[in-house]
């Protein structure tokens, strides 16, 4: 989907989600005409006084539970972020993968799992490029997301 003078729309998207949570971020239509791929995820802790060791997942299908896994043969993850905050040690520590060809036109979901300190929180902040879907690649988003749905149990 092109924007004045052809810049590609983005939508952006942010939050502070709490340890074992899950965020849904809302991206269905009606027509599912609009799909979107994810060019940007960060993450930052809310309070980078604590030591924190974080996996932070996004999925295109609801999970039952966050986890401190990560999968790359999961099909469903959209991007993944493995966070570490060690003042006395070894600073801060943050890895991010986005598979940035995956483009979904259904709502995705944030999960947040905390390793040491349950209970702290984790702002993240994702950025999404709108993409207009011709009806073959309606068809394949769409598919993709009904094999996909109803939720995944992860094990920690």
């Amino acid at each position: 989907m092109e924007c004045y003078e052809g810049a590609t729309m983005i939508k952006t998207f942010r939050g502070l989600i709490k340890d074992g949570a899950q965020d849904t971020i809302v991206l269905h239509t009606n027509d599912g005409s609009t799909g979107y791929r994810i060019v940007k995820f960060e993450v930052v802790h809310q309070n980078e006084v604590d030591d924190l060791s974080a996996t932070i997942n996004v999925f295109t299908v609801s999970q039952s539970a966050a986890s401190f896994l990560i999968d790359f043969s999961d099909n469903t993850l959209l991007a993944a972020a493995a966070y570490r905050s060690d003042k006395v040690t070894t600073g801060l520590v943050d890895k991010t993968i986005i598979f940035d060809r995956m483009i979904f036109n259904q709502d995705i979901y944030v999960t947040y799992k905390d390793n040491e300190s349950a209970g702290l929180k984790m702002n993240y902040y994702l950025e999404l490029e709108q993409v207009k879907l011709d009806l073959g690649e309606n068809t394949v988003a769409t598919l993709k997301d009904i094999r996909n749905k109803g939720v995944r149990t992860l094990t920690t």
